[in-house]
């Protein structure tokens, strides 16, 4: 056993009861950090989280590990930064090393309009309280001295925003601490157990169907990442939201000490060197929309050649493993939380590529709706109903490389 094995001592499975106050469809981050938080905060340990495989089995282990704030919109910048806040603290509250490491973010720009678009982020973030500050190319070249800044003749740097407190953190790791710490306290995180359908009351959602049998519940949340339209279609809700793959790979190990996330605005891929020395290199969600986890080669060439300009000793190194999860992206590319027009079921989705990053915040949020039956304010942005009020929150920040 090494750094990166960790076996939990205190994970206690239970059978399923037949009624609970709140059934969680989606054993996630998401769904574990609603139920962590409803019985840390709230005192409500009488959940359920239902997880179709094992927990973490979806998009919270097929992401990239990447925890930012330097969005598009001041409701995002805020959102994010809290849950920022909340992740560098996380360790601490739950006993479990997530291994959080703070790296920096630079969002690299190869025209004087990039410039522009990162000269706003940084004032927009700044005023909003997220650490992102403007730097040039000799500022670059010094935190990150493998970086080739003429590009490889083709796409010259001429200068990035800085996200400061950027860092990442190992996705199984956060999905364990919350669950473990939920189920302390009493949650029952239940695998293998695949909702399909839910159990209505008139208008009212009152439980969901399972392929073992019905389980009542005072509050339903949806907390799936890549079939949310399946769930909420039960409910009779129907979804802004589109489904679409998110690819991404890692090569062989690199000398340890390579510095901040790179983004790239332009080139729509991004870098960062995980704990144990490999290159993480993905792009942004493919174009058409799929239910599809299938990975392909011309996302391998497309994106190995471009880091291959900016960072020339990628040329050296061997892919490993590549793989894909699924975005749902909604209409305005931000996330969706909170009531909808079916009483008893709620949701949190809408996540697209920056879902890992948000469960502190997102979780923490969900929870206090769920306990008090009222929107708190970082999230009231963020409700189904502003489509219909013609609200949109567009921020196309939100996708990771724009």
């Amino acid at each position: 056993m090494n750094e990166f094995v960790e076996t939990l001592l205190e994970l206690t499975w239970h059978e399923p009861k037949s009624s609970y106050d709140v059934v969680i469809i989606g054993g996630g981050g998401h769904g574990l950090a609603t139920a962590y938080y409803l019985a840390t905060q709230h005192g409500i340990t009488n959940v359920a989280v239902l997880e179709a495989d094992y927990i973490g089995s979806g998009n919270s282990g097929r992401n990239t590990t990447i925890i930012r704030a330097n969005y598009g919109i001041p409701e995002s910048i805020r959102f994010y930064q809290h849950s920022l806040d909340l992740y560098s603290t996380l360790e601490q509250e739950t006993g479990c090393w997530i291994m959080h490491a703070t790296k920096g973010l630079l969002w690299l720009a190869h025209t004087e309009s990039a410039m522009r678009n990162e000269r706003a982020r940084a004032m927009l973030n700044t005023a909003c309280g997220a650490e992102t500050v403007l730097v040039d190319p000799t500022e670059i070249k010094a935190l990150v001295p493998q970086l080739d800044l003429s590009g490889g003749g083709r796409y010259p740097v001429l200068g990035a925003s800085y996200h400061i407190p950027a860092s990442t953190a190992r996705h199984d790791r956060v999905v364990w601490a919350y669950a473990q710490g939920a189920m302390q306290r009493g949650v029952h995180v239940l695998q293998n157990t695949p909702v399909t359908g839910l159990i209505r009351d008139g208008d009212r959602v009152v439980g969901v169907r399972t392929a073992t049998g019905d389980i009542s519940a005072g509050v339903v949340m949806s907390a799936v990442g890549g079939n949310v339209s399946q769930i909420a279609a039960h409910a009779g809700v129907r979804l802004p939201v589109r489904t679409h793959p998110l690819q991404a790979f890692v090569t062989n190990g690199y000398a340890q000490g390579f510095g901040p996330i790179i983004s790239d605005t332009e080139l729509l891929c991004y870098i960062s060197q995980t704990a144990r020395g490999q290159m993480l290199i993905g792009h942004e969600y493919d174009r058409e929309t799929s239910y599809s986890l299938q990975s392909s080669f011309q996302f391998l060439q497309a994106n190995a050649i471009k880091m291959s300009y900016l960072l020339p000793f990628v040329r050296d190194l061997k892919i490993l493993r590549q793989w894909t999860g699924r975005c749902d992206v909604s209409a305005d590319f931000s996330p969706i939380m909170g009531f909808t027009d079916v009483d008893g079921f709620v949701i949190t989705t809408g996540w697209g590529t920056w879902g890992f990053k948000a469960i502190p915040a997102g979780g923490e949020a969900m929870a206090e709706l769920i306990a008090t039956g009222r929107t708190p304010e970082l999230i009231e942005p963020f409700a189904l109903s502003r489509f219909a009020a013609d609200h949109a929150m567009a921020d196309q920040g939100s996708t990771g490389t724009r």
